[in-house]
Order: structure tokens, then sequence, then C-alpha cells
């Protein structure tokens, strides 16, 4: 029999259309606070986590990822999600990027098993290399140099689950 851990890393999936919907906020707590315990590198804490839940600046976020991505303007690089948790990591910790990693795939299978859908969405590197974002980040209070990792969209699936794909051949090699 396999484990709800194990059973949720096999169906959990990227989802690319959400319901306008906002979620719990203690479903987006929760979400975050898997986010918080993720493994990190020699126990730093690092990585932080912002949550967007304002749909004005949820918006924000997304018209100025679309244009880092180059798409035509009406595009919702998050899919329509309402929730955007974007993390970011310590700019001078060597370990950012996998920490904040962590971080993401955390908070994904949190969201799968709190019945949401969720995807990541790259570019929050380029968007807080952004006077206007930095400015943002002191604003909430946010002190030091950041790097984004990434967003996780977050919010109700609007549709089917996504079927996996067939995993690939010849991606293990055991070395007894």
């Amino acid at each position: 029999m396999i484990n709800d851990i194990i059973k949720a890393m096999k169906e959990r999936r990227s989802i690319r259309n959400f319901k306008a919907d906002m979620p719990a906020k203690a479903d987006i707590e929760q979400i975050i606070e898997a986010g918080l315990y993720a493994a990190n590198a020699r126990g730093q804490q690092a990585a932080i986590t912002i949550a967007v839940t304002n749909k004005e600046l949820r918006d924000k976020f997304s018209a100025i990822n679309c244009k880092i991505g180059g798409w035509k303007e009406d595009f919702d690089p998050f899919y329509g999600a309402p929730v955007i948790l974007i993390v970011l990591a310590e700019k001078d910790w060597k370990n950012r990027v996998y920490d904040g990693s962590l971080v993401l795939g955390n908070m994904m299978l949190a969201a799968y098993s709190l019945g949401l859908g969720s995807i990541w969405i790259h570019r929050a590197k380029e968007e807080f290399e952004m006077p206007e974002y930095q400015q943002f980040l002191k604003d909430l209070g946010v002190e030091g140099e950041w790097e984004g990792i990434g967003h996780c969209a977050v919010g109700y699936i609007d549709g089917d689950m996504p079927k996996a794909a067939k995993r690939k051949e010849n991606r293990v090699f055991w070395a007894e």
C-alpha cells in the first residue's frame, strides 16, 4: 500500500486553468506553513514567502511576469489563479535556489493535499531585480537583499486533473 505522501507526489500535477474563487485563508496558511518546514541547507531558513491575495496586486505581478516572458499583453502567466505565493531567498546565500525550490515543492504538495491546484511559475528573479519590486519588499518591511526563486500559483482547479505523462525510461542507475 502506498502512503499518502508518496501518493500525492505521484498524483500532483501543474494546473493551467484555475477558477477565480479565493481559497480559504486557513488553507493558504497551511500551504505557506508547509513551505516553512521544507528542508534547507545548514538550517539557515533563508527563504521567505510573500503571499499575494489582493487581486489588483496579483494582476500587477501577472502583467510584469507576462512582459518579462515576452507574451502578448493579455496573457496571464498565472492561469487565473487567485493566490500567488512568491518565494525569495537571501541573495548572498549560496544555497538560495535549492532552498527556495524545496519550499516551492512543499507548497505545491500541500496545495494538492488540500484539494487545490498549483503551478510553479518562473521569472521571480527578474521581477525582484527591478527597483519597483525591491521597493515593494521594503514597503512590506522586508529588509536585506533578496533573489526571487519562483511563484506558486494556487487556486481551485477549473476542469479535470491532468493525467501524468508516462515516465521516461533509463532515469535510475544503481551502484550496488
